[in-house]
């Protein structure tokens, strides 16, 4: 019997600073050897809703490279796995070549900056933008079961997942939705509403991504970034805010938006909740 690869492993919980809140990425280190088929193997094994593979670098830039599978394919960008993969790579001892980690993935390059302990990545540009068209819009609307007039607005906000979003009048009502998967396909479709005054946070969010193996993402870095490119462009949001999601999923995830300039951060808070070695 061939000797199994051995590779180190970390679970990290993202978008939160307390364990088993936020959502969990898991992180393989030293993947070079592994085959394309063992990636999305393992991811579908997890069946969490990104696996995340450390690989050297291809381009001088970059402090490493990063390939992102869900359960059901692999993805050229995603933020909770950027960021958790990050926090994993400094835990263990990786050192960025400049005062930010730059990551190399699908997309290209993406920049993390270190903001005391939490992390924050540079949003990628959107792929997609724009408002849906009328058959997109109705297909929304059927498949969060809700009249269409209920649909505040609706664009693309796509950085590499496909996403698209929607925009109901209130957390609450984002929060009651009872989502048809089988009519959402193909769609990846986020919903955003705005917080009561005076809570904790400006909007809450929910992620549906059928499509991916994951009817429901937890907390969402690459959807937020993309809402947030979005609603601060159209001046429905404030330039620095926090939005809450998972809390139908038992969850308490904080994603922190800000704009710098011509950056837009998208951050959060990581804890590693299991370390230890992958055989394969």
């Amino acid at each position: 019997m061939s000797r199994p690869l051995e590779r180190r492993f970390a679970q990290v919980d993202v978008f939160t600073a307390e364990p088993l809140r936020g959502n969990a990425v898991a992180v393989v280190f030293d993947a070079a050897g592994l085959s394309d088929a063992q990636m999305q193997d393992f991811a579908r094994w997890t069946q969490l809703s990104e696996t995340t593979f450390l690989l050297p670098p291809t381009t001088p830039a970059a402090d490493y490279r990063l390939r992102i599978f869900t359960p059901a394919e692999e993805l050229p960008f995603a933020g909770h796995p950027t960021l958790g993969s990050c926090h994993a790579w400094l835990e263990a001892g990786g050192a960025p070549r400049s005062g930010e980690v730059v990551q190399e993935c699908g997309v290209g390059l993406v920049r993390i900056r270190r903001d005391g302990t939490r992390l924050a990545f540079a949003a990628p540009p959107l792929r997609r933008s724009g408002e849906v068209d009328e058959g997109t819009r109705a297909q929304i609307a059927r498949a969060l079961r809700v009249a269409p007039t209920e649909l505040l607005a609706t664009q693309w906000v796509d950085n590499g997942p496909g996403w698209v979003a929607a925009m109901l009048a209130s957390a609450d009502a984002v929060l009651a939705l009872e989502p048809d998967y089988a009519a959402m396909q193909p769609l990846n479709l986020g919903v955003i509403g705005a917080q009561a005054p005076g809570h904790a946070t400006a909007f809450e969010v929910r992620a549906f991504v059928p499509s991916l193996g994951v009817p429901e993402d937890p907390v969402t870095g690459s959807l937020n970034a993309g809402l947030a490119q979005w609603l601060i462009g159209a001046g429905l949001a404030p330039e620095h805010y926090v939005a809450s999601q998972g809390a139908r999923m038992g969850r308490a995830g904080r994603v922190h938006v800000e704009l710098l300039g011509a950056d837009l951060w998208v951050g959060g808070d990581s804890v590693t909740c299991i370390v230890g070695s992958l055989r394969l």
